[in-house]
């Protein structure tokens, strides 16, 4: 068992560099096995979502080198098999190989995916996607299988009944390839998709209105290889904008695209955080004082869900309340318990976080129940007196490259070690 050991007290200061976004790496890379010749991803992120990806992609035949951040994925020889369900299992993402298999084989055999638990995600809109695009789709035996080789995928009108960014680029992924138009409407517009219909635009798709709520795709026939540079990780960049603004003597944050954060950027600002925003970079002056404040998470261009958590510690050093409601994910509160571990005056009622400071955190041995609330933890450690051991970090490696590296190098006192 892997387990990072923090000793608190420790100021952060220098600066760290944002790397390729995970949640547009892991759709990316399924998009890519569209063309037809090789696609090279340039930013890719050394995190275990990508090798598992990448290992996925080797079971069907797909050459992938990955080295210094750049994938290069070479689709040529690939084959339609059913995908390994022991990887899926670990891997939430894992679903964007529906769109991008009915796309392009018009059949595939995808298994459940698994990923973080935070509540019941279904993938009800993405199969409705398919199915209004001409699949024929079935579960069962835990693997989704889809088919659409008797008269081919046709473009259709989509409505998201919720606006989902998942099934948004899953259904685009498919759509690329279909016959006519295809219109999605209440589309999601995280910049993500954007990347992600940058990406197949540069392959030779025609996608118009990505970051809109109305996608517009005309199917063509082929696509062909390109090169693409990821956009900075925006929940890496606010986590790390988080640990600087609780534990910082001054920090610079390169790498990142603030008008992705912009939502989050006021909140910090509304707290009494300082913060110096340049073309590509956030300097995070040293904090004084803190108020307390309240988030409500909506889909973007709203406070982002994967931010919650990682802002939490910071909410706990304010002064006087600050409360949390999670419209994305309601379960999203398995952090709570554990800060309450180590002495933080936080609660929860119904869907309501509830957090009164200032708070001095004691180091404690605590469980990461997922990636963010992970980061929300190694933050708890950076602040804590004592030492924090915080488990289950293999949630935190699926979305946080060399964090580790980057942390000591800002001064922080943290390892991992393995047990048994």
């Amino acid at each position: 068992m892997k387990k990072f050991v923090i000793n608190g007290g420790n100021p952060l200061k220098g600066e760290v560099t944002i790397n390729g976004a995970k949640n547009s790496a892991v759709a990316l890379i399924p998009a890519a096995i569209l063309a037809d010749s090789p696609v090279t991803l340039d930013g890719m992120p050394d995190i275990s979502d990508v090798h598992s990806l990448k290992e996925i992609l080797e079971i069907m035949g797909v050459k992938v080198t990955l080295k210094d951040n750049q994938m290069v994925i070479d689709p040529t020889g690939m084959v339609s098999v059913p995908m390994p369900s022991g990887k899926i299992s670990s891997l939430r993402a894992s679903y964007y190989f529906m769109g991008a298999l009915l796309g392009k084989f018009g059949e595939g055999v995808v298994g459940l995916p698994g990923g973080c638990f935070l509540g019941p995600r279904p993938i009800d809109l993405h199969i409705k996607g398919f199915e209004a695009l001409g699949a024929d789709v079935k579960t069962e035996h835990g693997a989704t299988y889809l088919d659409a080789t008797k008269e081919g995928l046709q473009g259709a009108r989509i409505f998201m009944d919720v606006v989902s960014i998942g099934a948004t680029i899953n259904v685009m992924l498919a759509a690329v390839k279909a016959e006519g138009r295809t219109i999605i409407e209440n589309a999601a517009k995280e910049p993500e998709i954007i990347d992600v219909a940058t990406l197949l635009n540069n392959m030779g798709a025609k996608i118009r209105g990505a970051g809109t709520d109305e996608i517009r795709i005309d199917g063509v026939k082929e696509l062909h290889g390109c090169r693409h540079t990821i956009i900075p990780d925006r929940i890496e960049a606010g986590t790390y904008i988080s640990m600087a603004a609780a534990a910082g003597e001054g920090v610079l944050v390169k790498n990142v695209i603030h008008e992705h954060i912009e939502s989050f950027i006021s909140k910090l600002e509304e707290m009494g955080v300082e913060l110096e925003i340049g073309e590509d970079s956030i300097f995070v002056h040293p904090v004084k004082e803190l108020k307390g404040t309240s988030i409500k998470t909506q889909p973007y261009p709203g406070f982002a869900t994967d931010l919650q958590q990682p802002l939490t510690p910071l909410m706990l050093l304010a002064k006087g309340e600050s409360t949390l409601v999670d419209t994305i994910y309601q379960k999203r509160v398995n952090h709570i318990p554990e800060l309450a571990r180590m002495g933080a005056n936080a609660r929860v009622e119904g869907n309501l976080i509830i957090l009164e400071g200032p708070n001095k955190l004691q180091g404690a041995e605590v469980a990461a129940s997922d990636l963010r609330a992970g980061a929300c933890l190694v933050t708890a450690g950076l602040l804590a007196e004592g030492e924090t051991k915080v488990t289950n970090v293999e949630h935190i490696l699926r979305g946080y490259d060399s964090i580790i590296e980057k942390l000591t190098t800002l001064g922080a006192d943290i390892r991992m070690i393995e047990e048994d």
